[in-house]
């Protein structure tokens, strides 16, 4: 088989990785940066360019789209779909995990665990936005943040008030969260390939820092989670409509809740907690499930 990597950087560890387990079972496979695809779109014969040259003959494809490309990376994606090309995770999906509102919205309305969240987008409302998510301690986010960047722990609700005071007059979209403390600074990453979990890790953040993120510092341990949980990160992923992504959970006193759905998890925590081979399971996905004109949207939404 034929597959596309979209990634910015060949040499980062993930990609290598799904390189690397793509070889070593017989199949071609090309790392294309996204922002170097343009695009022809055209009713009938839709296709990519790529440094001057077209895009074409592959059997699927695997977004590793950051953050900070999400708009052009999910479009280059679509325009694969468009010519039936399968993508390990579809763009709407993509576009879906990245909006961590709309995220959360659609993981409430599935009933699936979820910290108390808080929206709001007048400076009016901040005492009663904090009132509502149970008062300080509070976790205040960037609606674009990610890897644990632009995520504040507001101690009091003087500091609370004058965080979100900041944010909201730098213009900036934030959410305001209940404070799990029961949780320790620690969090599980579950991975998810096709409607399982393939691994888990606990991830503790380093003294003094609520956040768990490895990139800033945190540490990953092996770790057995319960059926619930379990069965709550799959639900996530579902509802989500991703085939291949890290659900974040918290172990609170009501349960687990899921924090966030990541559409292009890192693989090198991971892999090193686990001992698995996380790249060949995503190669085995895609060798069963990658079929012409397969994906479900078809380019659609």
């Amino acid at each position: 088989m034929k597959f596309a990597i979209l990634s910015r950087n060949p040499k980062l560890y993930s990609t290598r990785r799904l390189v690397e387990a793509g070889q070593v079972r017989g199949h071609e496979v090309k790392v294309v940066d996204p922002l170097r695809c343009y695009m022809n779109i055209t009713a009938h014969h839709p296709s990519i360019h790529y440094r001057g040259e077209r895009l074409e003959g592959f059997d699927a494809v695997i977004p590793r789209i950051g953050a900070s490309i999400t708009f052009y990376g999910t479009a280059v994606v679509r325009q694969f779909e468009m010519m039936g090309v399968f993508s390990a995770n579809e763009s709407v999906a993509i576009a879906r995990a990245r909006d961590k509102l709309r995220s959360l919205q659609l993981l409430s309305r599935a009933g699936i665990g979820l910290p108390v969240t808080g929206f709001a987008h007048s400076p009016d409302d901040i005492e009663d936005l904090m009132a509502m998510v149970g008062g300080a301690p509070v976790v205040i986010k960037l609606l674009e943040g990610t890897q644990g960047i632009g995520v504040v722990l507001a101690e009091s609700k003087q500091a609370g008030e004058s965080v979100i005071q900041a944010f909201m007059g730098l213009k900036a979209n934030i959410l305001v969260q209940e404070y799990i403390k029961e949780a320790g600074g620690a969090d599980i990453r579950c991975f998810v390939i096709g409607e399982k979990v393939v691994a888990t890790m606990m991830r503790q953040g380093k003294e003094g820092d609520f956040r768990s993120n490895l990139h800033r510092g945190g540490k990953a341990q092996l770790i057995r989670i319960t059926p619930e949980e379990r069965s709550t990160a799959v639900r996530a992923a579902k509802t989500m409509g991703l085939n291949v992504c890290g659900v974040d959970l918290l172990r609170s006193n009501h349960g687990p809740v899921v924090m966030e759905v990541n559409s292009s998890p890192g693989l090198e925590g991971i892999e090193a907690a686990t001992g698995k081979d996380i790249a060949g399971l995503i190669i085995e996905f895609l060798e069963k499930n990658a079929r012409p004109n397969r994906t479900r949207t078809r380019g659609q939404g």
